[in-house]
């Protein structure tokens, strides 16, 4: 079975659901020729073929490219120093750096912005009739965080978001102003600027951190910033967008959970996996291998298809279906093994608290148009959610 998943216009419609299982129900291992990616690729959507993908004794790295378009012959220039693209001792030295910035470790400190950024949003959702969501309220939580993680300055954190949403926004014409290559270099040029400050005078931020340790190179610095600015922001954005997206599309969910506040965390990990806003993950083997009944050759690129595998009905069931009680939610939407996401501790704090005030408060949302999604392989997102909220 061949076909270029790689295409980003198989992504804008909800046809990729119906796509996806067809695929999980035949365990299909799909080749992608050369096209968007320059050597091809395999791909895997099950739960079961993504985790063994993912599982840390597979014969698998990152350190080659962790998405479409990198393979062994078109290496992703930052691998083997980013801490997403890094595999081994030196991956261990990066996620014992980062990992405590972005830790429930820190909750305390992050509680307050956390809950005046949330108070803040839905104070400006009742000023307003309707609401871009994907525009206006998803970028905004994850931003604020990520800032105050990284040391950005209050006064400078608008540039970085709208630098943000041109440089990850997909294939996307809303982006007119500049390229996403135009706007990651300026992200990149921000962070140099900001380094040489925290060269000057240190503070209490990640930056400072990672200068301090001193086996990062000013460089290192620099693309692991970067790496928690890009992780941070793309992702939950999505899935905070997602979320009113949810409770639009299943109403219940709204009154079942201001019912029952104890649902919170249950319908967090809903949240996470019915968005699942990181797609897709790349891995290349390390040796000839096997993945249920395929042969991977070495070199061979595999892509794990997270937004697939949370939607595997053989774990879910009514997979499509958003359960704001789901028990026992196995799914893969902060990734598995050695590189699951680091910040997902804090995702999990902004959507509890997004929640929390929204069943406070709330008691319907009515979608306005339709949902737009993004014209992107890498992320499922929204470009457009234009809703109208109904209060208590």
């Amino acid at each position: 079975m061949t076909i270029d998943l790689a295409n980003p216009d198989l992504y804008t419609t909800d046809a990729r659901f119906g796509m996806w299982d067809e695929y999980i129900r035949s365990d299909a291992k799909v080749w992608s020729e050369p096209g968007f990616s320059p050597s091809g690729f395999w791909s895997v959507f099950s739960h079961r073929d993504v985790s063994a993908v993912l599982s840390p004794k597979a014969p698998f790295t990152s350190e080659y490219g962790m998405m479409i378009g990198f393979d062994a012959e078109h290496p992703d220039n930052s691998g083997g120093r980013m801490l997403v693209v890094s595999e081994g001792n030196w991956h261990s030295v990066l996620k014992r750096l980062i990992g405590p910035f972005l830790s429930r470790l820190r909750a305390p400190e992050l509680r307050s912005v956390l809950q005046r950024e949330v108070q803040e949003i839905v104070e400006r959702l009742r000023t307003e009739d309707s609401t871009d969501i994907a525009l206006s309220v998803g970028p905004r939580l994850p931003a604020a965080i990520v800032c105050e993680v990284i040391g950005v300055p209050l006064s400078e954190r608008e540039q970085l978001i709208e630098l943000t949403n041109h440089a990850f926004g997909g294939e996307e014409s809303s982006f007119d102003k500049m390229t996403p290559a135009e706007a990651h270099t300026e992200i990149l040029f921000y962070f140099h600027e900001l380094i040489e400050r925290r060269q000057r005078e240190p503070g209490p931020d990640l930056v400072s951190a990672l200068l301090a340790d001193g086996r990062l190179t000013t460089e290192d610095v620099l693309i692991n910033c970067d790496n928690v600015l890009i992780g941070g922001n793309e992702t939950t954005r999505h899935s905070i967008t997602g979320a009113f997206h949810a409770l639009h599309a299943f109403p219940g969910a709204l009154d079942a959970l201001h019912a029952d506040p104890d649902l919170m965390d249950r319908a967090v990990e809903e949240v996470v996996r019915w968005t699942s806003p990181a797609a897709h993950v790349l891995r290349v083997a390390t040796e000839d291998c096997e993945i249920g009944g395929q042969e991977i050759h070495k070199g061979q690129p595999v892509v794990a298809w997270l937004s697939a595998a949370n939607r595997d009905e053989r774990l879910f069931p009514d997979p499509h279906r958003f359960v704001p009680d789901r028990a026992a939610n196995r799914h893969l939407g902060f990734g598995n093994g050695p590189h699951h996401c680091l910040g997902a501790a804090l995702a999990r704090l902004e959507l509890r608290e997004l929640l929390r005030q929204l069943t406070a408060e709330v008691r319907a949302v009515n979608l306005r148009g339709e949902a737009t999604w993004m014209r992107s392989n890498l992320v499922q997102g929204y470009s457009r959610l234009e809703v109208s909220l109904y209060w208590r």
